[in-house]
């Protein structure tokens, strides 16, 4: 873990910030407020399916075929109409991990 600067003497010729004075910075600008609670709620979170598909580089279609998973609930999920069930977010965190022998092991 590296170190934070503490003082504001000068490295290599930039002026470091306190961690005290990046805060106050960062909070005194009024059009870069950190998010409430609130907020956080009301935002909508993408959905872990579509980030693993992305990531694969793959169609919906072929993440659907390839995993054994109905296009309907895929989509379902991608849209953020049902939630995976834990057992579904226990099986694509599988896959985002080693997608490969996901796909190996259905195979076979």
């Amino acid at each position: 873990m590296s170190k934070k600067p503490t003082s504001s003497k000068p490295r290599n010729g930039i002026r470091q910030m306190t961690r005290g004075a990046a805060y106050r910075a960062a909070n005194s600008d009024p059009d870069a407020q950190p998010l409430s609670a609130a907020d956080l709620r009301r935002m909508k979170r993408t959905p872990q399916a579509k980030i693993i598909r992305r990531a694969l580089g793959i169609t919906q279609e072929e993440f659907a075929a390839r995993y054994h998973i109905p296009i309907g609930t895929l989509r379902d999920w991608e849209q953020g109409r049902v939630a995976p069930d834990q057992p579904a977010r226990a099986y694509l965190m599988v896959i985002a991990r080693d997608p490969e022998r996901v796909q190996d092991a259905l195979e076979d």
